[in-house]
């Protein structure tokens, strides 16, 4: 697994368990960042912080392009990932369109349900032909 990789995994993990927790998107960054265990790195409070600001728009965007599913029928891990990714298509400059697609596959493939990496490279597909990055 690449740096970045686990990067996108502990964002993941991070926007995920505060889901769970019933707190704001990020709402345990500040303890994860405390604890540092296992270390948060800044490209993952990054995309944490990034989702956290653009997340109406990530949102909107995974909500517009979704073919019978709404954001709150996915599944947590589905639906975390695709933030995850939409942030990178949009927003972060360095990583290509592409890769931020087969990652979020990659990691739906490893962490969610036998269909997930079909719906998650499926949606980002489509936002990924006509997100233009901010």
């Amino acid at each position: 697994m690449g740096a970045r990789t686990k990067y996108r995994k502990r964002a993941l993990d991070i926007l995920f368990e505060s889901e769970l927790q019933g707190l704001p998107l990020g709402g345990t960054l500040a303890a994860r960042r405390e604890t540092n265990d296992p270390p948060v790195n800044p490209y993952t409070v990054r995309l944490v912080e990034g989702v956290v600001q653009h997340q109406q728009h990530i949102d909107g965007l995974i909500a517009e392009h979704s073919r019978g599913w709404t954001l709150d029928r996915m599944p947590g891990v589905d639906r975390n990932l695709l933030r995850v990714a939409v942030l990178e298509i949009v927003y972060v400059d360095d990583v290509p369109g592409p890769v931020a697609v087969s990652e979020a596959v990659e990691l739906a493939a490893e962490l969610s349900t036998d269909d997930s990496p079909k719906f998650v490279g499926g949606l980002l597909s489509r936002i990924l032909e006509v997100a233009t990055p901010a």
